[in-house]
């Protein structure tokens, strides 16, 4: 027998809590997954042990993710980051059933379009890592160190806008992190509160 619909709704909010309750933060252990690419090949974190891993958070119909992408500010930092070897991972995990999923085809087509350069877009469609990692904007960022451990978190830049125009003068903190963690120095700034839209759970 069915359970009522309130009986449904409160056991998906305990569950829901449940999964955000334990919000990684800089200086633990970054949660471990397993998410299909637009290529349809299974991305896990562990893959990439031993190197510097960026999980960028997105989502195209978000304006504060295309004041990055528009001026061309987060692939730039993808293809500086990129060219020493650390991978980036752009993640959108916009729930399918959300009016705003995009298609592996969909989002090809935009970060083609963009001229990104991530390593992988990985299409978190049931929202699962997203809620592991208690992701709660796009853009949303997490550096994680070779170790396996996340060294920052939060938001891409110290201008909360999404005016494309402020990039230009924006203290980056993924790159101040990254540039710190590789010359061997501890990272200044490791965590931040994230800014811009909601992640469409």
């Amino acid at each position: 027998m069915p359970l009522p619909k309130f009986v449904r709704l409160l056991s998906w909010s305990f569950a829901f809590a449940a999964s955000t309750a334990f919000a990684v933060t800089a200086g633990t252990a970054a949660p471990d997954f397993g998410i299909t690419d637009t290529a349809g090949k299974t991305v896990r974190l562990s893959d990439y042990k031993g190197k510097y891993v960026v999980l960028e958070w997105t989502n195209p119909e978000c304006p504060f993710v295309r004041a990055q992408y528009d001026p061309g500010a987060m692939q730039a930092l993808q293809k500086e980051w990129g060219a020493k070897d650390v991978v980036w991972l752009s993640i959108n995990s916009t729930n399918q059933n959300h009016g705003e999923y995009k298609s592996a085809a969909q989002m090809n087509a935009w970060m083609k379009e963009q001229g990104a350069a991530p390593k992988a877009v990985l299409l978190d469609g049931a929202s699962a890592t997203g809620h592991a990692y208690a992701a709660k904007t796009t853009p949303q960022m997490f550096v994680v160190d070779p170790a396996g451990t996340i060294i920052y978190s939060g938001a891409i830049d110290d201008k909360r806008s999404a005016r494309a125009s402020d990039r230009k003068t924006a203290n980056n903190y993924v790159r101040a992190a990254l540039s710190e963690a590789v010359a061997g120095k501890p990272v200044t700034v490791a965590s931040t509160t994230p800014f811009g839209c909601s992640v469409k759970y």
